[in-house]
């Protein structure tokens, strides 16, 4: 390595140079050679090696090497170059400054080790892309586990930087450390805490970005928008955006509607209220006027006196239900009776629809009611409700 800067200050002297400038002119040629090549070998790699990659990436079937060759993975790795380069090189010009060859090339390690995590930035967030590709992983909560990642990257490039600015070694270091755990602990408590609660989440398949999940105790009733390390971000149905801990999903309980999406119906439980003081035996007329209707087709024609008319009511509701076209045939249907409180007796709609998209369940319930309130005279029963001023009035 000396040789070469001899060389070049034995031609620098042939030429007629001032032997006091010689030594400094010689190193400067020196550098300026290691920067130029440097930035030569990065060119060289950017523009022949990266198109080269590039192009054998889109010929395959598979588009994951598409994303870990595209231009902002490899013009980080390019910045690994130069570094390396100079490290390797400088002492040619500073051979014979020990002192100066040290503190620069302690310069070059931390620079690497600097450009080393903007890489492993990049290539997590790149690996964060493919995950939201691939149909298997696409829903799975992965953002807070690269965040974790990037994060114990940080700390390692930390501890290295130090470990090479004090001249210690980073198991020294790490040692050190160890012993102000409960304050580490303290500082990332969040960050551990969410981790832990994302590969849960993430292993139990307990949330997905975009499910819609209802968690009252912190106001949150929308859709998943986010998880990260430590925050999951939810976007309500009033456009007001609600973040929850992770940790919080896994200690705590929420409700998650995933299950009514992917099955294709969403439930429909209402329940009315019959005046109790209406409900009575059919007379033979009203049998009679009843068994022409289309709900009445079967072998259960021939009904036998005395026959309710509440009992007809959830007949012909039950019929209503398996014909109607909204209503998801392949769910639970049924209309039942249920505990007869003060107030009347309660008569319970329970089915499911086909279409699960708000508006559109809204409207199938009011067109099931609807009818229903509609209907109920008709059978000589008789909706509950309170009296109000206007029903006394009369009286009066």
């Amino acid at each position: 390595m000396k040789s070469l800067n001899d060389e070049i200050v034995h031609l620098l002297g042939d030429t007629g140079w001032e032997p006091a400038y010689v030594d400094g002119v010689a190193k400067g040629i020196i550098v300026a050679g290691i920067v130029l090549l440097s930035w030569l070998a990065a060119k060289l790699f950017r523009h022949l090696l990266v198109p080269a990659l590039q192009r054998i990436s889109y010929q395959t079937k598979v588009s994951w090497d598409d994303h870990l060759f595209q231009d902002k993975v490899m013009h980080s790795a390019s910045r690994l170059i130069p570094p390396i380069i100079w490290y390797a090189l400088l002492p040619l010009a500073f051979g014979d400054m020990p002192r100066l060859l040290e503190v620069l090339q302690k310069g070059c390690q931390i620079y690497l080790i600097i450009v080393v995590f903007l890489l492993v930035n990049v290539f997590l967030s790149t690996l964060y892309e493919i995950s939201s590709e691939h149909e298997t992983l696409r829903n799975r909560p992965l953002k807070g586990v690269y965040q974790m990642i990037n994060l114990v990257a940080l700390c390692v490039g930390g501890i290295l930087v130090i470990s090479i600015l004090i001249g210690e070694n980073a198991t020294s270091i790490i040692a050190g450390l160890g012993a102000s755990a409960a304050v580490l602990i303290l500082i990332f408590k969040d960050s551990i805490l969410g981790l832990v609660a994302g590969v849960q989440l993430s292993a139990n398949d307990m949330l997905r970005p975009g499910d819609w999940i209802t968690m009252t105790k912190y106001g949150a009733d929308g859709y998943v928008t986010e998880v990260t390390l430590t925050t999951v971000k939810v976007q309500n149905f009033d456009k007001t955006i609600t973040t929850i801990p992770p940790y919080v999903l896994v200690s705590d309980s929420f409700q998650n509607w995933r299950g009514m999406r992917e099955c294709g119906g969403r439930r429909i439980k209402r329940s009315v209220l019959i005046d109790a003081n209406t409900v009575r035996f059919c007379s033979p007329e009203e049998l009679s006027r009843l068994k022409i209707q289309e709900w009445m087709d079967g072998e259960e024609q021939e009904l036998k006196t005395p026959v309710v008319n509440l009992y007809l009511l959830r007949r012909y509701l039950r019929y209503y239900l398996k014909n109607h076209p909204g209503v998801h045939p392949e769910l639970l249907q049924m209309v039942r009776m249920l505990q007869p409180t003060s107030e009347g007796i309660p008569v319970e709609i329970y089915c499911f629809s086909k279409n699960t998209e708000w508006t559109a369940y809204e409207a199938l319930q009011d067109d099931i009611f609807d009818h229903l309130f509609a209907v109920v005279p008709e059978f000589g029963l008789r909706i509950f409700q309170r009296p109000s001023g206007r029903d006394f009035q009369p009286l009066s």
